[in-house]
């Protein structure tokens, strides 16, 4: 999916494999790892919607094995934002399964949660100059 070019976007949507160095048991994707997958489908999500957000809590529900090297359907909603929280729910599906799910709280934070590092300045002054070409 394309980064947005505004804040207040919805929805976020994603193919996503996993390979052998993903692998818990033969085969079997580690659940840590789709986790993951989920938190950063939500925390990305949350930051489009209102930027920028980090996550407050995540909590996973792991409904069978996702297996590697087989494309999944990976997809993030807002339920409610209020405030500086975001709330967030996710799916990771193999077709019409659902694999995994997770219900999340994100929160708006000031920009200088990141600016302590040159990695957050340079990511934040990228933020501004993409803002000031719209």
């Amino acid at each position: 999916m394309p980064q947005p070019f505004e804040e207040g976007i919805d929805r976020y949507e994603a193919v996503v494999t996993f390979g052998e160095h993903h692998q818990a048991g033969p085969g079997i994707v580690h659940g840590g790892l789709v986790a993951a997958a989920l938190d950063e489908a939500s925390g990305l999500l949350a930051t489009w919607h209102r930027f920028p957000a980090v996550t407050a809590r995540i909590f996973v529900r792991f409904r069978r094995p996702a297996f590697i090297n087989h494309e999944l359907d990976l997809a993030a909603w807002v339920t409610d934002s209020r405030g500086r929280r975001i709330h967030i729910d996710a799916h990771l599906r193999d077709g019409d399964e659902v694999v995994a799910e997770s219900r999340g709280a994100f929160l708006h934070v000031p920009l200088d949660h990141f600016l302590a590092t040159p990695e957050g300045r340079a990511a934040g002054e990228a933020w501004r100059r993409r803002l000031e070409t719209r």
